[in-house]
C-alpha cells in the first residue's frame, strides 16, 4: 500500500485494525473479544489517530472494506478529509455482502460455493440457514480442531473469488493458519453484523461529500466489488471520476495499480 504513494509529495500513513496486524489483541487468539470491533469504532480509531498525529487533513485510500471504511469516516468527519481514491469498491450494502458471503456468488463458484455449505455440520446446512453465522459460530468454538477446519473452509472460499481464472483451494496468504483463522474470524463477524451500517446508509450520506475529490477505480470483472457498487456512488457523487479497469478482478492488475498511482500523483500535483 506504501508504495502506491510518492515519498516526495505524501507523509504516508498506515495502521493495523483493531484485531488485525500488529494490533493488540489479536484475532488470532480465539479468546480475544472483538465485541469492540465495529465500523463505529474503526472510525472513531482513524480520528484518534488523526488528532494524534496532528493531520489537518488526509486523502484516504481503501480497497475493498477499506473503501467502506474510508467512506464511512469520511461522512463522518467530513471536514478531515481532502480526496478520496476507493478501488475495488464497496459501500456497506447489505446485498453486497449478501452477494459474496451469503450465496450470491454461487452462480458462478458453484463447486466451490457447495464445498463451503458441505464443511458446515448436517444441522446448519439447512434451508434459510445463514451461513456466515454458522461459520462464525464454528471460529469461536471451543474445539482446536472445529477452529482450524472452519478457517481453512471459509478461506478456500475467499480463495476463489479474486482472481480470474478462480484459484483452487487455499491462495498462498492463507496457508499461515494464524492469519486465515484471524481472517476468518474477522470477516464473519463483521458481515454477520451488516457492518453495524443500515441498508444503503453510506449512499444516502453521501451528499456531504459533494465538494470532495473523488476516484473511484475498479475492475470490470470484480466479482467481490462489482462495477455496479462504483456506479451506484458515482450516482450520488457526480464530481467522483469513475476509472474501470477492464483486465481486473478483486485481486487487482498491473493496470489497475498503475490507476490509483495516476490519481494520487494527480491530486499530489495540485496541492
Amino acid at each position: 500500500m506504501r508504495r502506491f504513494f510518492d515519498p516526495r509529495a505524501y507523509r504516508v500513513v498506515l495502521f493495523d485494525q483493531r484485531n488485525c496486524g500488529r494490533s493488540l489483541p489479536p484475532a488470532a487468539d480465539p479468546r480475544t473479544d472483538l465485541s469492540t470491533l465495529t465500523t463505529q469504532s474503526l472510525v472513531g480509531d482513524m480520528e484518534r489517530l488523526r488528532a494524534h498525529l496532528a493531520v489537518d487533513g488526509w486523502l484516504l485510500l481503501g480497497g475493498s472494506w477499506g473503501s467502506t471504511l474510508a467512506l464511512a469516516y469520511a461522512e463522518a468527519h467530513p471536514e478531515a478529509v481532502t480526496e478520496l481514491v476507493l478501488f475495488g469498491v464497496t459501500t456497506g450494502r447489505h446485498s453486497e455482502m449478501d452477494s459474496t458471503f451469503r450465496g450470491g456468488l454461487a452462480q458462478f463458484f458453484p463447486q466451490q460455493w457447495d464445498e463451503l455449505v458441505a464443511a458446515l455440520p448436517e444441522a446448519e446446512r439447512g434451508g434459510g440457514a445463514d451461513i456466515v453465522a454458522a461459520y462464525a459460530r464454528l471460529l469461536a468454538s471451543p474445539d482446536a480442531e472445529v477452529r482450524r477446519h472452519a478457517a481453512e473452509a471459509w478461506c478456500t472460499w475467499e480463495s476463489a473469488t479474486p482472481k480470474l481464472p478462480p484459484t483452487m483451494g487455499l491462495a498462498r496468504r492463507f496457508l499461515d493458519p494464524d492469519f486465515a483463522y484471524a481472517f476468518a474470524r474477522i470477516v464473519t463477524h463483521v458481515v454477520s453484523h451488516d457492518a453495524w451500517l443500515d441498508d444503503e446508509e453510506l449512499l444516502r450520506g453521501a451528499h456531504v461529500l459533494a465538494e470532495t475529490p473523488v476516484t473511484l477505480v475498479n475492475g470490470r470483472f470484480d466479482f467481490q466489488a462489482p462495477l455496479g457498487n462504483a456506479w451506484e456512488l458515482k450516482r450520488v457523487l457526480p464530481q467522483a471520476e469513475l476509472v474501470i479497469v477492464d483486465d481486473a478482478g478483486h485481486s487487482g492488475s498491473d493496470a489497475l495499480d498503475a490507476a490509483i498511482v495516476r490519481a494520487l500523483d494527480g491530486y499530489a500535483a495540485c496541492c
